[in-house]
């Protein structure tokens, strides 16, 4: 069955870096778009930042443009999300996804999802 399996979370300072990483098996994952959706306490889950299959094009949120950075490597199954200049308002659990469809992970719909890795940034 389809695993992705997040890592790369943590207890940040406000203004540090965390850099989150994804392994994803059981899918062909050069055919899936790829994205991290965030979910903090008493808020719905959105949308972060997605990646196309090729890599080619990505796509952020307003609160992650400028700070949050993308990246995949198809030979190695495995989608990255680099934060830098985090905030408080960053803390969340993060959640790795996939979808055939880049639009619907723009959307913040995915058919696949990870377990998710905390961030915690403190002020």
């Amino acid at each position: 069955q389809v695993q992705l399996v997040e890592s790369g979370g943590g207890l940040v300072q406000a203004g540090g870096s965390l850099r989150l990483s994804c392994a994803a098996s059981g899918l062909t994952f050069s055919w899936y778009p790829m994205g991290w959706f965030r979910q903090a306490p008493g808020k719905e889950r959105e949308f972060v930042a997605a990646i196309s299959s090729s890599g080619i094009r990505t796509s952020y949120a307003d609160s992650a443009k400028g700070r949050f950075t993308i990246s995949r490597d198809n030979a190695k199954n495995t989608v990255s999300l680099q934060m830098n200049n985090l905030k408080p308002e960053d803390t969340a659990a993060y959640y790795c996804t996939a979808d055939r469809e880049m639009s619907r992970l723009e959307g913040g719909r995915s058919t696949y999802q990870g377990q998710g890795t905390q961030v915690t940034v403190s002020s």
